[in-house]
């Protein structure tokens, strides 16, 4: 067992999991909203401020689940963002070559899959809760996640992707140096593990059984959001999410 796997089974044992959590979406699609920030950008802060009050939102883990990605390509400025990974600034790059984007950005929002920009002006965040696509449903038990996907009009792909993001809840970070220093950051809804896993066909649904991914450290709050996708096409069609200590 890895480290970081310990790390997780701390983090649920501490925070009290029940042996079994069951996550479930709505038939109706659940709007993903993601966030690619960083602790080394001075225009982040305000985006996780926004991102952090979305806990309160009449709609979070039904009609919205909003994860953060912290990018690793403001490291250089004597700054190391502890939850970056080059695998987050590579998932935001995948999104602008897919849709002929420029440049990659922070703080850079995508609202299923699309660039939301919204964000810098009017910040009026649509849902789509009225397009029936079907029930995602994970099972966790331990280490252990199981998943399965019930689309409501009948699929033609063999296979699916699974995304599946452990997300850590009222973190502080004190910057000591680059853009942001001397500032208390606060984050949530921090991706601080991920992984793709693909999901097969079984009849008319598609599952997978399979761990959760490893993560970078723990936080005093933790909840574990998941999303679908096709496999040439970063789009997501269903998300779920939810709170591990409820």
């Amino acid at each position: 067992m890895t480290k970081y796997k310990l790390l997780l089974l701390l983090l649920l044992s501490c925070t009290g999991v029940q042996a079994e959590v069951v996550i479930s979406s709505p038939g109706t699609r659940v709007s993903l909203l993601e966030l690619y920030t960083s602790e080394g950008c001075s225009s982040c802060p305000p985006a996780d401020k926004y991102l952090s009050e979305l806990k309160s939102h009449s709609g979070l883990w039904r009609s919205i689940v909003p994860v953060a990605f912290h990018v690793d390509y403001w490291n250089y400025i004597s700054w190391a963002d502890r939850f970056s990974s080059p695998k987050y600034s590579a998932r935001q790059r995948r999104y602008a070559r897919s849709k002929n984007l420029k440049t990659v950005y922070t703080p850079g929002f995508l609202l299923n899959g699309e660039e939301w920009r919204s964000f810098f002006g009017l910040r009026k965040l649509p849902v789509d809760s009225d397009n029936e696509v079907g029930n995602l449903k994970l099972n966790i038990n331990d280490m252990e996640l199981k998943a399965a996907f019930s689309p409501t009009k009948k699929m033609t792909d063999k296979t699916l992707v699974l995304n599946i993001a452990v997300l850590g809840f009222d973190i502080k970070t004190n910057v000591r140096s680059g853009e942001n220093h001397g500032k208390e950051l606060k984050h949530n809804f921090t991706v601080l593990g991920y992984k793709t896993v693909p999901l097969y066909k079984n009849g008319t649904a598609y599952m997978v059984m399979t761990e959760l991914p490893d993560i970078v450290e723990t936080a005093p709050r933790m909840a574990i959001s998941a999303w679908i996708n096709k496999e040439n096409d970063m789009t997501p069609i269903q998300a779920a999410g939810g709170w591990l200590d409820d």
